[in-house]
């Protein structure tokens, strides 16, 4: 390769849910495949099978979806896939506790930062109920549509929950048969580099792979990222104490019982249990901390959350990410760049938010390269910092006595700025956060956090204002629950009907 050789030859080395979906993202973005425009080849390995973390999804896999022009009726369909319109804590402050951090930001949030005014109130309500009508809707495990609604369209800010394990055949026919992916089922053997490029995969069955730029999708094996160039592993095993899980597949006990619309995540004694309701089933899983349960003593909390005795999968978590992610002409995606515990989904999001960066950095020739990957690794170096500041934030305002929680409350202290200020846009630095100042003002709140009162920085006009919204909200909360189905009736007339196309 030299400086002004262009980038067109695009390798994606590993499938699962990171390859796939990177791989579509840009072959929806570069589309031409001719000799002047740009390929892309997507290889793994017959004999890995997919990890398939997680189940859960951000309202950003709607855009990323229809992005790459797939049918939101065929993915409900063929993935066993829900509505998912945010998340329900249980028991994490003091174990008879419960609040919700959901999709749809808080009422007047673009313009006006109602917090405060909501602090200073009788509070009868949380602060989620308040100034957001999705908790009603959540409350009753309804949808966040109707079946009139257009594809990827809502009445409420949704994502998914999904069955990984039919997600990534899914994506991997589309990405074939639609958007033009070159698929290879073969073992890499060898790569070969020169200055700190790769110039080429060299494969068991002996044909060489050579690319412009390779993306690692090869989950925690890493072989590009981790094998072949060293960069070191950032281990966050000091602040997120969580390294092992226990996942189960549990059906449901009749075919009518209620999908629940959000992800519930219940607090244990070392760790929290997750439950998801797909179509057909619920995935549920202890992760927890093994310096505080061993594996049979949270494999009795499991069971006794369940109430069966059933058999699961362990998986081990090492939560943490590179130091770079981008280095000459290798970008690490997916479990290659790094995994925190599932609280929160930030996995696919952020393959997501990875895939469309490369999108919009990938330079038209080589020469670009180093300028592209000082970007990619100072926004994605932030993020991760950021989505671990956020998930700490869950265990540092628990007040739960058990030794897990108590120590969970050292490191990461809440800012000192947010005892006199409710966090507002201004205080996020990135110009794309993945969690937002909505995101800490649901979970602080929800928690009981209490900021010093701060009276003469507030005015009658936004205090009438805010009154007039949860009024409002209350009001909008009750009509929809009015005319939305449940998320059980929505997806069995999506599955017989479908949706309109948009």
């Amino acid at each position: 390769m030299s400086p002004a050789d262009p980038i067109r030859r695009i390798v994606v080395v590993g499938g699962g849910t990171a390859g796939w979906l990177t791989a579509g993202v840009l072959a929806a973005r570069f589309p031409n495949r001719g000799p002047d425009g740009v390929s892309v080849t997507l290889i793994e390995s017959r004999l890995q099978p997919p990890i398939g973390v997680g189940e859960g999804t951000w309202p950003t896999i709607r855009s990323t979806l229809k992005q790459i022009g797939v049918s939101e009726t065929d993915f409900l369909r063929e993935c066993d896939a829900s509505f998912k319109q945010g998340s329900k804590f249980v028991g994490w402050v003091n174990g008879t506790d419960a609040y919700y951090h959901p999709f749809t930001l808080p009422a007047d949030y673009i313009e006006r930062n109602l917090a405060p005014y909501w602090l200073e109130g009788p509070r009868s309500a949380s602060f989620a109920d308040s100034l957001c009508f999705q908790t009603r809707l959540c409350d009753h495990s309804l949808a966040p549509k109707q079946i009139t609604t257009p594809e990827f369209a809502g009445l409420a800010n949704y994502a998914y929950h999904l069955d990984a394990g039919k997600f990534v055949p899914f994506l991997q026919k589309h990405c074939t048969e639609k958007l033009g992916v070159t698929h290879v089922l073969d073992e890499i053997v060898e790569v070969v580099s020169h200055d700190g490029f790769i110039e080429q995969l060299r494969t068991k069955t002996g044909s060489p792979l050579p690319g412009d730029l390779f993306i690692d999708c090869s989950g925690f094996a890493a072989l590009l990222i981790g094998k072949h160039f060293g960069v070191p592993f950032v281990s966050c095993k000091d602040t997120l104490f969580i390294d092992k899980a226990l996942a189960v597949q549990v059906p449901y006990q009749t075919a009518d019982a209620p999908i629940a619309s959000v992800t519930v995540s219940t607090a244990q004694s070392a760790g929290w249990i997750w439950d998801i309701g797909l179509t057909t089933r619920r995935g549920v899983g202890y992760v927890y901390s093994s310096a505080y349960a061993t594996e049979e003593s949270a494999a009795r909390e499991l069971r006794a959350y369940i109430g069966a005795d059933v058999s699961y999968r362990a998986i081990n978590i090492n939560s943490g990410y590179r130091r770079e992610f981008w280095v000459g002409n290798c970008v690490a995606v997916g479990l290659s760049a790094g995994f925190l515990e599932p609280l929160e989904a930030s996995a696919i999001v952020m393959i997501e938010l990875s895939a469309k960066s490369i999108a919009e950095l990938l330079p038209g020739r080589r020469s670009g390269l180093a300028q592209a990957a000082r970007i990619f690794n100072e926004t994605f170096q932030h993020r991760w910092r950021r989505i671990v500041e956020f998930l700490k934030l869950h265990y540092t305002l628990s007040r739960r006595t058990e030794p897990f929680w108590v120590d969970n409350r050292q490191g990461v202290p809440i800012p000192d700025y947010w005892r006199q200020h409710s966090p507002w846009h201004e205080d996020f630095s990135a110009r794309e956060e993945v969690f937002s100042a909505a995101s800490f003002q649901y979970v602080l709140y929800g928690m009981g956090f209490q900021p010093e009162p701060t009276p003469w920085l507030l005015n009658e006009a936004d205090r009438n204002r805010a009154r007039d919204k949860m009024t409002e909200t209350a009001r909008h909360g009750e009509s929809l629950r009015a005319v939305l189905p449940t998320n059980r009736d929505l997806l069995g007339r999506i599955s017989k009907y479908g949706l309109q196309k948009i």
